[in-house]
């Protein structure tokens, strides 16, 4: 058994660390990873606008991106990111894009041996090697292939045809109109579609008139649903391949498609880092500071905020008090940030719940109606999100489709424990989770396991995370007291069977032990696994589990974060403050339940 006073001192020390990481206001805005396919994507939009006027920034996004190619020849989406062929052929892109050739000849060199191997010499092949990538799902191999065109990499015949002009439809139909897209990519379908639909043309005498008659229509929807900042979604790569694709577009513009470019513009220029790079996201801010408050209440010690009424203010005022333009999404949601571009969801949702619940003062059953309002509109908003199949999607109901559309076991276990928190005694009538908990048991892996829907794991196959999505259900059948389930058996069996041997947990067997990983484990651990020994001399698992962390906050390594998160379809990106905010949740939880009651060998 680890030392009470080392546990307790190592959670004061990751504590204080995450406290400390809060703005001026109170609240938690944390800093996302920069990013090669961010950057490439912006300097090539800034290039096609005007390469004179944004000279400057062009040099030094691919002075960065020169300075950051991997050993191997090829990039990866973060500075700690394995290559890929996605973004290793952006970058050779905008080398080529801006005839920066003969400025790096060495990257060049190193740079198509890497593509010769991974994606083969011809350009049909690098083509076909993008689109093997995605599958069905077009949302990110189109962008990438259109971009490719553009700098004459691949021809146009490889960049397949997107049906813009199903964006002229009315919002309530888009779920109907079964798009290759995801239901958050509706600028790429524009922008893309119609820049795909001029460098090719449609060759069909149906949908060749249809979309010469939407290119207007759908040019003023992109516009109307263009945030104030001027990023679509706060994504850079997003806005750069808007950018990019109406501004190769040589035709007299309308007042609309002029305006989307100019934002589009001004939020690039507004967002590179001092050394030349772009973020993948402006910030997470919401969901970060949601993630801080729960990890904190998870700890018992949310009386170590100096005073909870800012954070409460500031979390509701984030809450929509409109029907989003962006989506359609009724009032009541949360998005990931508080800037203008984000999106309601329904993992941000339940997370605000969750927060905003344990920031108030008073016990949940006391407390005027007035003032849980808020908590009853997300719970409302939550509820309605729910699919035919008895899961949670990410922001629309019924876009089943493509995978990042559909429901998600880790939405789903989330969504639970907040409608379970928002309506307690509505929650524990027959039935009323009946659905949700057959999505659940239909979900689980035959080892036990649960995939998550916005994170991975890139040492895993497949880039899978199954010890993240475990983690994240399991906490909802702990919440629901329903250890003794099948489910959630089968579950803590999994995840006490893929500890590494130093102690620690990766993304699955075998993967390399991360902090993130390690603490989700814990967390759900300590409430649900024996901690029975198999020798008295022996730390039970853990315990173990615990005494890495406790070493990895000594150490400082509770710091480093890892890229364990996806944006959009598998473009990875790590959160400077996720390693800090899941060991304090870990170790608050380990600090009440491992030192109240140290049990004997053989005792659980």
């Amino acid at each position: 058994m680890i030392p009470p006073e080392r546990l307790q001192s190592a959670y004061v020390t990751a504590r204080d660390a995450l406290l400390a990481e809060r703005v001026p206001a109170g609240h938690w805005v944390g800093e996302l990873s920069t990013s090669a396919l961010s950057t490439a994507t912006a300097v090539m939009a800034l290039h096609l606008v005007n390469p004179f006027t944004h000279r400057e920034l062009i040099d030094a996004g691919m002075k960065w991106l020169a300075d950051h190619q991997n050993e191997d020849g090829g990039w990866g989406d973060t500075t700690k990111s394995l290559s890929n062929i996605s973004t290793t052929m952006l970058v050779r892109a905008a080398l080529k894009m801006i005839a920066m050739d003969r400025d790096y000849p060495a990257a060049v060199e190193r740079v198509e041996a890497y593509l010769n191997v991974r994606g083969g010499r011809r350009p049909e092949q690098r083509a076909e090697a993008i689109r093997r990538r995605y599958g069905k799902d077009r949302t990110f191999s189109v962008p990438i292939l259109m971009t490719c065109a553009l700098a004459r990499m691949v021809p146009w015949k490889e960049v397949p045809r997107l049906p813009f002009e199903a964006a002229a439809l009315p919002q309530s139909w888009y779920r109907f109109a079964k798009m290759p897209v995801v239901s958050y990519a509706l600028p790429a379908l524009i922008a893309i579609g119609q820049c795909v639909h001029y460098h090719r043309g449609t060759l069909n005498p149906v949908t060749a008139p249809l979309r010469w008659l939407a290119k207007g229509r759908t040019l003023r929807v992109l516009r109307r649903i263009q945030p104030t900042s001027g990023g679509y979604l706060e994504a850079t790569p997003l806005t750069s391949f808007v950018v990019m694709a109406l501004s190769s577009i040589r035709r007299r513009r309308s007042a609309a498609e002029q305006q989307v470019i100019d934002e589009g513009v001004r939020f690039l220029v507004e967002s590179v880092r001092p050394d030349g790079s772009w973020l993948i996201d402006t910030n997470l801010a919401t969901w970060v500071t949601t993630l801080s408050v729960n990890a904190l209440a998870a700890a018992g010690d949310l009386d170590s905020l100096d005073t909870k009424e800012p954070i409460l203010a500031w979390l509701l005022g984030q809450q929509y008090k409109q029907r989003h333009p962006y989506t359609g999404a009724d009032p009541g949601g949360w998005a990931w940030t508080d800037l203008p571009g984000g999106v309601p969801d329904c993992d941000d949702t339940p997370g605000a719940m969750l927060a905003v619940g344990s920031l108030m003062d008073t016990p949940r059953a006391r407390q005027e109606p007035s003032e849980t309002e808020p908590i009853q509109r997300g719970n409302h908003w939550v509820k309605g999100l729910q699919n035919r199949d008895g899961g949670f999607p990410t922001f629309c109901r019924g876009w089943g489709t493509l995978p990042f559309d559909r429901s998600g076991a880790d939405l789903t276990a989330h969504a639970l424990r907040a409608i379970a928190f928002a309506n307690p005694i509505w929650f524990k009538l027959p039935g009323r989770t009946d659905k949700s908990l057959s999505y659940l048991a239909k979900e689980q892996r035959p080892d036990g396991s649960w995939l998550p829907l916005w994170f991975g794991n890139q040492h895993a196959k497949d880039d899978i995370n199954p010890v993240y999505g475990t983690a994240r259900v399991l906490a909802a059948y702990r919440d629901l007291e329903m250890k003794e389930s099948p489910e959630c058996q089968r579950g803590v069996t999994y995840l006490m069977s893929v500890q590494n041997a130093d102690g620690g947990w990766g993304g699955d067997k075998d993967c390399p032990s991360s902090v993130e990983e390690t603490a989700l484990a814990v967390e759900v651990l300590i409430d649900l696994a024996s901690r029975e020994r198999q020798r008295p001399e022996e730390p039970s698992p853990v315990e173990r589990g615990v005494t890495w962390l406790v070493e990895a906050v000594e150490s400082g390594r509770f710091r480093d974060p890892s890229p364990i998160g996806f944006y959009f379809a598998k473009l990875w990106y790590f959160e400077k403050l996720y390693p800090l905010i899941f060991t304090v949740a870990a170790l608050g939880r380990a600090r009440q339940q491992l030192t109240s009651s140290a049990p004997a060998a053989g005792s659980a």
